[in-house]
């Protein structure tokens, strides 16, 4: 079997996608995981480098896959709207797309964030709702 360098890794509530390549680009794996086996998958691959789009869930499994040992790339949105062919991002192509992009060097990122930092950003919108939402 031929060794995984990089994942496209989309998230969604239920039903994950996973696209894996080598480093020929060649696609090895493509499959759709239930949210309960994302872990045991991931425990069962050599380090690699996954991509995932931006968005306040994927801190959560950005943190849990490098503890793992992979590397994680966080794509801020507007950076994976380009690779979007379709109307739905949950598509195989959509995946394949961001799983050959995320190791360019050119490419910005976004850093994972941690729980303490969340909860402020957290604080921080619900403070800038509340004033928002007040009558004048």
């Amino acid at each position: 079997m031929k060794t995984i360098t990089t994942i496209g890794f989309d998230i969604a509530k239920s039903v994950f996608q996973v696209h894996g390549v080598d480093a020929a680009g060649e696609v090895v794996i493509r499959r759709q995981l239930k949210r309960r086996h994302v872990l045991a998958f991931f425990q069962k691959l050599p380090s690699c480098l996954v991509g995932i789009e931006a968005c306040a869930s994927s801190h959560y499994w950005s943190r849990e896959l490098q503890a793992l040992g992979h590397t994680v790339r966080l794509m801020p949105p507007a950076y994976v709207k380009p690779y979007v062919k379709t109307g739905r991002r949950t598509t195989w192509l959509t995946q394949r797309r961001f799983a050959r992009r995320s190791p360019e060097p050119n490419m910005r990122f976004v850093p994972t964030k941690t729980p303490e930092q969340q909860s402020c950003l957290m604080l921080h919108r619900t403070r800038h709702l509340f004033i928002a939402s007040r009558p004048r």
